[in-house]
């Protein structure tokens, strides 16, 4: 019985992710209703619109009168065989659940905290997910001044002595900055992602010269793999600007993407000055400084639509260079390149 009345809760809860206007409402008063063994329950949102399962009652007008007088004196009622509680999310009114003919008051009870509590979840959620978009928008805006002015310069000086490289430079510039800028839908490809990698690395290859040398591999079978948009770019830029930059000498970054069974693996490795492990705790937390938000915004991403298994993990020591692993499934429901 308790599996069953928890599994009808979890339920509920994934009804209310939307909030009280959302259109699993209809669903969580059924579900509610089950629960509570009542004959009639309703959830109403801040307008007093209210959501009855299983239909309309015969007491209709007079639940809806209660239904405003709970909104507005934000006051517990009572009438046989009608109790209207009203549900606070934040300390805040956010509707009024109510109940007819339940047997027992204090389910009803409990059953309005099990509301609320799936209303303050949704509205985490729905904060987390506002929050990494608005990253995401950063990321996108986030192309380094530095890079830009000697990209160009390295592509102006080239332009009398090598025109034909010039001019492919140009076009590298050209993709790369479409690629980081355009509005694209929420999911691209592997084969994209790869592709801005490459685009990427051509222009620091020109900008930094025989310091920087790369290796791109990628298997065939996981190029039409689906993964967010903007995922992998950023970590090879962190492996360029924070690993091979500043050191002395050659550097080296190798990316590769290969198949592990029914995931993708992708790793960004770079030979340069590394870190501190717990420093790069700190980065995925978020709380790096500005030089985080990329890391973290992707492995945040990650984890949103896969799952919290999935994500980053960083592989460093200081002196030692950094390895960044991305591990996603292959075919995921619901993430297709738009």
């Amino acid at each position: 019985m308790a599996v069953s009345v928890l599994g009808m809760a979890r339920h509920i809860a994934d009804e209310l992710k939307e909030g009280l206007s959302g259109t699993g409402v209809r669903s969580a008063a059924r579900g509610l209703r089950r629960l509570l063994d009542a004959d009639f329950v309703a959830l109403a949102d801040l307008s007093g619109r209210a959501v009855w399962a299983p239909d309309e009652p015969p007491f209709y007008a007079d639940a809806n009168a209660l239904v405003e007088r709970v909104l507005h004196s934000e006051n517990r009622e009572g009438r046989s065989p009608l109790v209207a509680v009203p549900l606070h999310v934040d300390h805040e009114l956010a509707g009024v659940l109510v109940v007819a003919g339940a047997s027992r008051r204090a389910a009803v009870r409990e059953a309005s905290k099990w509301v609320v509590e799936a209303l303050e979840r949704g509205r985490l959620e729905a904060s987390a997910e506002q929050a990494a978009q608005a990253e995401l928008r950063a990321l996108r805006a986030e192309i380094s001044p530095h890079f830009v002015y000697n990209a160009l310069t390295v592509i102006a000086a080239l332009v009398s002595s090598e025109p034909d490289r010039s001019r492919e430079l140009m076009l590298d510039f050209a993709d790369y900055i479409r690629y980081s800028l355009a509005k694209h839908g929420e999911y691209t490809t592997v084969a994209d992602e790869f592709h801005a990698i490459e685009t990427y690395l051509a222009l620091q290859r020109a900008v930094l010269g025989d310091r920087l040398q790369v290796q791109v591999r990628v298997a065939p079978e996981v190029l039409a793999v689906a993964l967010p948009y903007l995922v992998l770019q950023p970590l090879v830029e962190n492996a360029v600007r924070h690993g091979i930059e500043p050191r002395t000498g050659t550097g080296h970054v190798q990316v590769r993407g290969e198949a592990e069974g029914n995931d993708c693996v992708i790793s960004v490795e770079d030979d340069g000055l590394g870190m501190d492990p717990a420093l790069a705790e700190e980065i995925l937390a978020g709380r790096g400084g500005s030089d985080s938000v990329g890391l973290a915004n992707v492995d945040r991403r990650l984890r949103s639509v896969y799952g919290p298994w999935y994500g980053l993990v960083v592989e460093t020591a200081t002196g030692e260079g950094t390895r960044v692993v991305v591990r996603i499934p292959r075919f995921q429901p619901g993430v297709m390149p738009g």
